[in-house]
């Protein structure tokens, strides 16, 4: 109940669409228990006396009666099957909501096969407990509240003979409903799994081609799949033999009704059209009840996949804005980290960081590998979050920004590289609301998509391709080289007009040519922004301000790159192994 009780919020926008719903299904339900007496009206009376009045005066009626319950049986599956769709769309549109404002760290321990399962399964099982549930539910509570006195004022005796079965249908509801519910709710878990798996294989194919592991894979991936078909069949073991049963017990009703009814009719205790009228209303109700079963079996699936889906959206975000955050002045890019300590799961990464980047001033960090390069500039834009006041810009701890404003100042190239499988042109713009010329939101001139990819060296290989900027790139950029889609990345980052720039080992899938182009004319972007660049290669960053060596998440040097080499420490010993390396490289 109380995940039904989170669920009513998506219902308050429809409310009058649902209620409207439910008076047509309670008008319809009064014309379609009108045939019923109808006909044992029209019995009766033809047994009397046939006329021709009564020939054709009963069949309209009932034709007329069956017309305006159709009506009505159209709008309320039109009301509610409607308002099911709208509340649909709002539980996935606040589920993706949910989602894209999680950290990158949720991501890393919820498998996505497992929420793409419960943004497709799930939702669609939560959705028919608006819309088939409640159509249903209502149906079967009216019809009853209506049918049962009708057949009492028939024959008080024939309808306490009828009750007798009812409470074995009462408790097949409620065992095999639990039944399906439990079962139902351990399937969805491991539906999870099975997208989960198929995810990775199709992301990782070039893996398992590398190594030559499809069949194993295949073999897997069957195993799993006769695992869920088995879970399946289970479950519809109990969801089949819900009906039988219901068949069952109510057809034990009618034999009932005819060993009792019949000798009463004979009898003269009910008339032939009475009689008539209540087999007709027992038919209606045994409809009903056996709806209510399969109301049964939607309530049980749809909590089952309720629980899971308000699951997520219970889950907060863990980097948010503050409620008493508000907008800062216009971000000029002064970056400082302040006595910075992190760890990862208590292991520290980064240790006593105090530095101060001045606005428009281009920092490179060096290191080697797991030295804490890629936290320190992570922390910047906060897609991981550091201790309150040990990172600032422009002076105000980053916390204080909304996150809209901060990363909105920011353009950010990462390590690993992601593309959409959409155009080359829109993997650019991405993040900017118009392609034309324009101004981005921080009120500067910004550049085109064709400039941004010149400055990122990416506009000759994109007059190579067929459809240039409309050419379609693949999922996650399959179709590009490993160079070209670090050249996009760039490209996307500059497009912005970022007042910070950071630049993640973003050319290190490049030769030693189109890096120094893509740094040639990064020198004018960089004019007049910050700039924070990650690399290995001493080259990318020679000309840069200051120069910061990381080694196991402490700076231990500091300086330009003359400066650096002066003092003949870790950085001078990277410089002379690295052209020791291009010395070897050209002589082979």
């Amino acid at each position: 109940m109380e995940e039904l009780r989170k669920f009513v919020r998506y219902f308050r926008p429809y409310l009058s669409s649902i209620v409207f719903g439910v008076l047509c299904i309670l008008f319809g339900m009064v014309f379609n228990l009108l045939v019923p007496y109808i006909v044992g009206m029209a019995i009766d009376e033809l047994s009397r006396e046939i006329t021709w009045y009564k020939v054709f005066y009963y069949p309209l009626a009932i034709v007329g009666v069956s017309a305006v319950g159709s009506a009505f049986l159209f709008l309320q599956r039109r009301l509610l099957i409607n308002a099911s769709r709208h509340i649909e769309y709002d539980m996935r549109r606040d589920f993706y909501d949910a989602l894209v404002h999680q950290p990158l760290e949720y991501f890393s321990n919820t498998r996505v096969g497992d929420l793409m399962a419960r943004a497709t399964n799930d939702l669609g099982a939560v959705r028919q407990i608006v819309g088939p549930m409640i159509l249903y539910s209502f149906q079967a509570v009216f019809a009853l509240a209506v049918v049962l006195p009708i057949m009492f004022g028939i024959s008080v005796k024939l309808t306490l003979f009828l009750l007798i079965p009812l409470p074995f249908v009462s408790l097949t509801v409620k065992f095999l409903g639990q039944q399906i519910h439990t079962r139902f709710e351990k399937i969805q878990e491991f539906f999870s799994g099975i997208t989960a798996r198929a995810q990775e294989n199709l992301n990782g194919a070039r893996v398992i081609r590398a190594y030559a592991q499809e069949d194993s894979e295949i073999g897997e991936f069957q195993k799993l799949n006769t695992e869920y078909a088995d879970k399946n069949i289970n479950l519809v073991k109990f969801a089949a033999a819900m009906r039988p049963l219901l068949f069952f017990f109510i057809g034990l009703s009618f034999v009932i009704i005819v060993a009792v009814g019949v000798p009463m009719a004979v009898r003269g205790e009910i008339t032939a059209g009475e009689f008539t009228s209540f087999i007709l209303y027992l038919q209606r109700m045994i409809w009903y009840l056996i709806a209510l079963g399969y109301v049964v079996n939607l309530y049980q699936r749809g909590t089952a996949s309720l629980k899971r889906f308000n699951a997520i959206l219970e889950t907060e975000p863990a980097i948010k804005d503050a409620p008493d955050v508000r907008e800062q002045p216009k971000i000029k890019g002064k970056i400082e980290f302040r006595n910075l300590n992190f760890a990862y799961d208590e292991k520290p990464t980064l240790r006593g960081i105090n530095l101060v980047i001045e606005a428009g001033q281009t920092v490179a960090l060096v290191g080697k590998t797991g030295s804490g390069k890629s936290t320190l500039v992570s922390l910047i834009p906060r897609i991981i979050e550091a201790d309150e006041g040990t990172v600032l810009v422009d002076d105000i701890p980053v916390r204080r920004f909304p996150l809209e404003q901060l990363r909105g100042a920011i353009g950010y190239v990462q390590q690993e590289t992601f593309l959409f499988s959409n155009t080359i042109e829109s993997n650019i713009a991405f993040g900017v609301n118009e392609l034309s010329d324009g101004h981005s939101g921080n009120g500067r001139s910004r550049l085109t998509v064709e400039k941004a990819a010149a400055v990122a060296g990416l506009a000759e290989d994109i007059k190579e391709f067929p459809n240039k900027y409309k050419q379609l790139v693949g999922e996650r950029g399959i179709t590009l080289s490993g160079g070209q889609k670090q050249r996009t990345a760039i490209a996307r980052a500059v497009m912005r007009d970022p007042r910070i720039l950071i630049l993640d080992d973003s050319l290190s899938a490049v030769d030693t040519l189109t890096e120094e182009n893509i740094l040639r004319e990064l020198r004018d972007i960089r004019s007049g922004r910050t700039t924070v660049i990650v690399s290995h290669r001493i080259s990318t960053i020679r000309d840069a301000d200051l120069i910061c060596v990381l080694e196991e998440g402490e700076i231990i040097e500091r300086g330009t790159h003359d400066e650096l080499l002066d003092i003949k420490g870790e950085y001078a010993d990277l410089y002379q192994r690295q052209l020791l390396e291009e010395e070897i490289e050209a002589t082979e």
